[in-house]
């Protein structure tokens, strides 16, 4: 069996090549060697410069990728792909060969899942703490050459270890989900992982939340992140070092939990769900003729929001409910602008307010009709959900269209009224995007 051992250098975030280094290894000796510096055809940061000494000066008359894709290609061929956290340094020659309209597919296998594996307990697995454990000297450290020759080294010592055979064998199997599996992460947490409706919380080597997620199925849906070659999940997934999880019994639930965990913590990986939106309302103005307007504005112009929604599409497309439910006038729901009366696209209810063929009083009444509708919807209600296993029940609790939180319940409680439920609720705080949720699902019953 001949590996490759394979260490790359990068641009940083763009994650464009800058150096590569391949040493043909066949299990007792290094028979070949390819090292080169890469023009990646972009800007070095000087933070990589600081790091790995490469700076734009030095790549400027280097070849390209394209240029030496065909040695690389050859260089590897029926071999296995071999580097230390193997995920970053293959997906990203991966993706400069899918740049040039070449696929590349390797096996492959990790030093750092082996290491933890063969020789366990160490402190640090990072290529350079692990070494300097191990007493292997690294000559010219972030730079290509010297890593991959510490790999090498690296190398040779597992594959001496006792069960290294079992163990290699089993970490090239297709099956195996080793060379997908984050290299920080230990394959018993992922095995741990259930089945089952969730949030799953992923953590740095510091423990610190850098993403949070919820699923129907926690596992199948974490494993998808490992699998994604989404630039996001590729960075995430080398810090992930640790993986928690909570069940929620259902996926609404489990939605609830998400937004409240995601404010709390603003994981770094989390960054659109933890943004503050800008929020829109709509309100309700009497005008001159006393006719009773239905309108839309940004959240802080709004005196006294009827509803408080997300984007100004989801004003419209509320007014535009309200206006066929109630028929009323898509001119003074102002979905038309400017108009003398309404000859909107898809609303044809209108009975002629903004034809002088309806009395207001009459229209104002359709009106309050309409306003009372959505004021409804801040009722009390116990939604009833599926617990997280047979013996038990979950509900969520809203008072006043307010939500208030969720709770989980044996069967066995005799519960009789709201009350009842109190000392089960696990409070948590209502927000725009907790209210959106909940509107959702009230559509649908």
């Amino acid at each position: 069996m001949i590996y490759t051992i394979i260490d790359v250098e990068t641009t940083g975030r763009s994650n464009k090549l800058s150096e590569i280094s391949i040493f043909k290894y066949d299990g007792a000796n290094i028979i070949d060697e390819f090292t080169s510096l890469i023009n990646p055809e972009s800007l070095i940061p000087h933070y990589i410069t600081a790091l790995t000494g490469i700076d734009n000066g030095m790549v400027v008359d280097a070849p390209t990728f394209s240029e030496i894709a065909n040695t690389i290609l050859s260089f590897t061929e029926n071999c296995i792909f071999v580097a230390h956290n193997v995920n970053f340094d293959y997906n990203a020659i991966r993706n400069e060969f899918k740049a040039i309209g070449i696929d590349f597919n390797r096996k492959k296998l990790c030093t750092v899942r082996l290491a933890r594996k063969l020789i366990p307990g160490h402190k640090s697995y990072s290529l350079g703490k692990l070494c300097h454990a191990l007493h292997i000297n690294i000559v010219g450290r972030h730079r290509a050459r010297g890593d991959a020759e510490a790999t090498v080294i690296l190398f040779e010592l597992l594959l001496n270890q006792e069960h290294a055979e079992t163990v290699f064998n089993e970490f090239l199997k297709k099956s195996s989900k080793e060379a997908t599996l984050p290299s920080h992460l230990q394959t018993s947490v992922f095995n741990n992982l259930p089945n089952t409706p969730g949030v799953y919380y992923f953590k740095n080597k510091k423990g610190k939340i850098i993403y949070v997620g919820k699923a129907k199925d926690i596992k199948k849906r974490v494993l998808s992140h490992f699998y994604s070659k989404a630039e996001k999940s590729l960075a995430m997934c080398r810090e992930t070092a640790d993986i928690d999880f909570a069940l929620s019994g259902t996926e609404l639930i489990a939605l609830l939990i998400e937004d409240a965990a995601i404010k709390q913590h603003y994981p770094e990986y989390n960054q659109v769900a933890k943004r503050a939106p800008k929020m829109y309302a709509i309100f309700r103005y009497t005008d001159r003729k006393g006719i009773i307007h239905m309108a839309y504005n940004t959240l802080k112009a709004t005196p006294n929001p009827i509803l408080t929604l997300n984007s100004i599409t989801e004003c419209r497309e509320q007014l535009e409910q309200l206006c066929s439910q109630f028929e009323l006038c898509p001119k003074y729901c102002h979905l038309q602008e400017a108009v003398a009366t309404c000859n909107h696209f898809k609303i044809h209810t209108c009975k002629g307010i903004c034809k002088d063929q309806e009395p207001y009083e009459q229209y104002n009444q359709c009106v309050i009709q309409a306003i009372d509708s959505l004021n409804n919807n801040r009722k009390d209600l116990i939604l009833k959900q599926k617990g997280r296993h047979d013996a038990e029940e979950a509900f969520i609790m809203i008072e006043k269209g307010t939500y208030l939180g969720y709770g989980f319940i044996d069967k066995t409680e005799q519960i009789k009224n709201t009350q009842d439920l109190e000392p089960f609720l696990i409070p948590q705080k209502d927000n725009n995007d907790i209210q959106k949720i909940i509107r959702k699902v009230l559509i649908e019953l």
